[in-house]
């Protein structure tokens, strides 16, 4: 049975007291940092609570799901994807999410600027690097990020918000942490190499948010600690 709207709110209220708290930890402004709910697996009302409770966003790990939901409801939010991105359902996703947070590759950039291009839109977008050179996770390379955001900046129909990752799983809280100062070293290099702001680092999930937001996270993505476990 999922949750009720009541027990949405006290959890997020005490989730956002907590990274408030740990943002004074990291001398940081709460404002620095958004709470991206994940709806994966949970039910439309879930982007409802979000929507109602005042948060902007809703994550979604694949297409599909969230295109089912969004028919469900009318929740006033915007859909981002966070979860790995085949390049045959991209012009699905450029037409139902706000924003892609896991674009890793050529080839992807390329369908989804022309994708964007057809909609007449510009799609916002985080390019996903693999910081901690996990063989399980998705995301481009440390090494090969400079290209990839070389690519993405001269493309018409795309805006680059920023990066993303996520940390390998691992029992050592100190592997999550050398993964999130690896991407925030990341980006500060690209920044300085292109100009570009790469404000957003959207990194950090419920077992390693904190960790995330003392390494400069600027987007945590929080499911199960607002949901409760995945059905």
């Amino acid at each position: 049975m999922f949750i009720d709207y009541e027990t949405f709110r006290m959890r997020a209220d005490a989730l956002l007291h907590r990274i408030a708290e740990q943002c004074q930890a990291a001398g940081r402004k709460p404002q620095e940092v958004t709470l991206l709910p994940v709806t994966k697996t949970h039910p439309a009302a879930a982007a409802e609570y979000a929507a109602r409770y005042g948060l902007a966003a809703v994550g979604e790990n694949r297409v599909q799901e969230a295109v089912d939901k969004r028919a469900q409801t009318q929740a006033a939010v915007r859909w981002e994807l966070i979860g790995h991105l085949q390049s045959n359902k991209a012009k699905l996703a450029t037409a139902h999410f706000g924003r892609i947070q896991s674009v890793d590759s050529e080839k992807l950039l390329d369908v989804l600027d022309r994708a964007a291009g057809e909609l007449g839109r510009k799609l916002p977008v985080l390019l996903q690097i693999n910081a901690g050179n996990d063989p399980a996770k998705f995301g481009a390379e440390p090494a090969d990020a400079p290209r990839l955001l070389e690519l993405a900046l001269a493309k018409p129909h795309l805006q680059i918000d920023g990066l993303m990752t996520i940390a390998p799983l691992a029992e050592d809280p100190a592997v999550a942490r050398r993964t999130f100062a690896n991407l925030r070293t990341i980006r500060d290099q690209l920044a300085a190499r292109s100009g570009a702001p790469l404000r957003e680092l959207s990194m950090g999930m419920s077992g390693d948010w904190a960790a995330a937001i003392a390494e400069g996270s600027t987007l945590v993505r929080i499911g199960s600690a607002l949901y409760g476990p995945r059905p």
